[in-house]
């Protein structure tokens, strides 16, 4: 499966990833021409019976391949890894978390030997997911700040900017600039305990690290992993002056966030967030719109992956 607006692949650098991967598998290749395609062929894929479904592209292209595969049966099938095709990630975006979270090199040409390694070793494991509603995610969820960063940059990239770490910068930075006290304030609800209140921004991971700024990560849950519940990052203010510190620390990696304003959660099987009024929210680096209420849950055993 691939997209062929992958941000760091060729037409030439395609044509031999398939004839590199034709010498170890029976291979039928399929171009994206949509959002929302890779999903159906993933799908259609797992219907058909295919053992492994391998996709060339970024973490969209990987969360739309994910959530066909999750949900090929009619509905959300749990976590039932062995019942679906496995899933092969050759990284082609810009950013290419979901890929390096699996310790897979970033470059597309090292990325395709290391699967192609696994694959003749019959090298697999199985992760967990999480899911937002019925939408799966691999490595993150956001509500708030990180959402309208990536809108923010969506739109950038619609008018021909490309996606660079700077680019993430820059619109971090303005929509800081741009937040106000106004912001709708969140709600975590957990299973038989008191609701918190009063948060202006929520991150939910499912691994880590949460992003990366060109080779270096975004750790600020750094417990998080494929093979636990999910971890939760938020923070109760989102003044400039205080956030713009914040973020500049994750980005350096000298610490994580810590102090009042701060809620953090690790390993947690499930729990609901509520916004006073419609929030940006986005997966994988997706943006999908806004919400007021969204039910999380971790998916053990969810997926095969070839690493």
């Amino acid at each position: 499966m691939v997209n062929p607006n992958a941000t760091t692949t060729t037409e030439r650098g395609r044509d031999i990833l398939v004839r590199a991967l034709r010498s170890q598998v029976d291979l039928d290749v399929a171009y994206t021409q949509r959002r929302g395609h890779a999903a159906d062929l993933a799908r259609e894929a797992a219907r058909e019976g295919i053992d492994l479904v391998v996709t060339l592209g970024g973490d969209g292209t990987v969360n739309e391949a994910v959530n066909g595969l999750m949900t090929f049966d009619s509905g959300p099938a749990g976590g039932r890894a062995q019942e679906r095709p496995a899933l092969a990630v050759v990284p082609g975006g810009s950013t290419n978390v979901f890929a390096r979270a699996l310790g897979l090199p970033s470059d597309w040409a090292e990325g395709t030997g290391a699967i192609l390694e696994a694959l003749r070793d019959r090298r697999e494991r199985i992760i967990g997911l999480g899911r937002a509603d019925d939408r799966y995610f691999t490595f993150c969820a956001g509500l708030g700040l990180d959402a309208e960063v990536v809108r923010r940059v969506d739109q950038a990239r619609h008018k021909g900017s490309t996606s660079t770490p700077w680019l993430y910068f820059r619109a971090t930075m303005t929509q800081l600039a741009a937040t106000n006290r106004r912001v709708p304030l969140l709600t975590i609800e957990l299973p038989g305990e008191t609701a918190q209140t009063g948060l202006a921004w929520m991150l939910v991971q499912n691994t880590a690290p949460w992003t990366y700024i060109g080779e270096k990560p975004v750790d600020p849950n750094p417990r998080a992993s494929f093979d636990t519940g999910l971890d939760l990052l938020g923070l109760r203010e989102l003044q400039v002056g205080g956030a713009a510190r914040t973020m500049v620390q994750l980005v350096a990696g000298r610490r994580s966030p810590k102090g009042k304003q701060v809620v953090r959660m690790h390993d947690l099987p499930g729990f609901t967030l509520t916004a006073a009024r419609p929030i940006a929210y986005q997966v994988d680096g997706e943006y999908l719109g806004e919400v007021d209420k969204l039910d999380f849950a971790s998916v053990p055993g969810a997926l095969r992956v070839v690493c």
